[in-house]
């Protein structure tokens, strides 16, 4: 241990998470979200917390946050420092490559516990302004065009200002009007979730732009590098990479295939990974975008401490879940508003007892 380190003892618990409603994307659909509940505590009692949300789209689940979250944690209670946070990375990494998840879920409870112990907000610990954080979009999911429309005027009776469509069946286009109709004033964007091609994708752009779509998210496989950079060419939209972006080593590769760099920290394993992303993204002249699978606020209240660095927020994984579903409250996000200006809580600001943050 270093001479500043301390004793750090760390729990965790797999929770299962309803969602509101059934959460449909192009490659399927979502009832529940299982999310893993981490708990780091120093000697004096002080607590930071974390949650992994894992993917299976990126070969991770519950059960495999689960298996080795023991190894992790070993990690962290070997080294003894919660300030010691690109140690305790970087020996994440070395014991458990894949799993990001995980070792996100980690790297959110040692931030929460560090800034805690230092008595500021995580973004006051980084320097940032936390007037600069974007308003964050709120996601409609695919379903019959009807509930579509429902959905939206839901929203916008929600106060939500900036809409995100999940799109990749034969009625897009039917689904994009709908929802313009119902909100006129609303800003959209869309997510096609890999389901299109590069010809598709620059047909589509054409109608899209006319209906005001901001731009398009991840329209490619990201198995096809080509045929992203094929399209992001001839699309008059600009377009988002997610699939495509997980880790640091994307950046470059992305960086003359698309416009934005669409980052999460569940994919990418870390806080301080997902720093570097946003600077290597930057160097590279894109715009950045912090999105999420869906998840406790205890995960969600990290990334919106990240906020300021951002273009783009995606960050409404905690809103959609069920009411009293979610068993922390986070950062204040009022109408998608990522309100840190009006917040005073140490940490990443996710308490227990929380209703989803609503």
């Amino acid at each position: 241990m270093s001479a500043t380190s301390s004793t750090l003892t760390a729990s965790f618990e797999r929770v299962s998470l309803p969602l509101e409603h059934d959460f449909t994307i192009s490659r399927g659909t979502t009832t529940a979200a299982e999310n893993v509940i981490v708990w780091i505590e120093d000697e004096g009692g002080m607590v930071g917390v974390g949650a992994a949300a894992p993917s299976s789209h990126y070969g991770e689940t519950a059960d495999t946050v689960v298996a080795v979250l023991p190894d992790l944690l070993a990690e962290v209670e070997t080294v003894g420092d919660p300030h010691a946070l690109a140690e305790i990375e970087e020996r994440m990494e070395a014991v458990v490559a894949d799993n990001p998840a995980a070792r996100c879920g980690v790297s959110i409870a040692l931030h929460d516990l560090a800034a805690k112990r230092l008595g500021v907000p995580l973004y006051r610990l980084w320097g940032l302004n936390p007037a600069d954080a974007p308003t964050s979009s709120y996601t409609i999911g695919i379903d019959d065009t009807d509930v579509m429309r429902e959905k939206t005027a839901a929203a916008v009776e929600s106060g939500y200002s900036t809409l995100k469509l999940k799109l990749g069946t034969d009625r897009d286009r039917e689904v994009v009007e709908a929802v313009r109709e119902e909100a006129p004033e609303a800003t959209l964007r869309v997510d096609a979730n890999e389901a299109w091609t590069p010809r598709e994708t620059a047909r589509k752009s054409e109608w899209l732009a006319d209906l005001g779509v901001e731009f398009i998210e991840q329209p490619i496989p990201a198995e096809n590098p080509a045929g992203l950079k094929d399209a992001s060419e001839r699309s008059v939209l600009p377009i988002a990479a997610d699939e495509s972006c997980v880790t640091l080593a994307d950046i470059p590769r992305i960086a003359d295939r698309c416009d934005i760099a669409n980052l999460k920290l569940m994919k990418c394993g870390g806080l301080l990974e997902a720093k570097r992303m946003v600077h290597a993204a930057r160097a590279h002249g894109l715009d950045v975008m912090l999105g999420c699978m869906v998840e406790s606020n205890a995960a969600i209240a990290a990334g919106c401490h990240l906020g300021p660095l951002l273009d783009y927020a995606d960050l409404d994984g905690s809103l959609l879940l069920a009411d009293g579903a979610d068993p922390f409250e986070g950062v204040p996000m009022p109408e998608g508003r990522i309100d840190l200006e009006g917040f005073d809580r140490a940490g990443t600001g996710a308490v227990e007892g929380g209703e989803g943050g609503r």
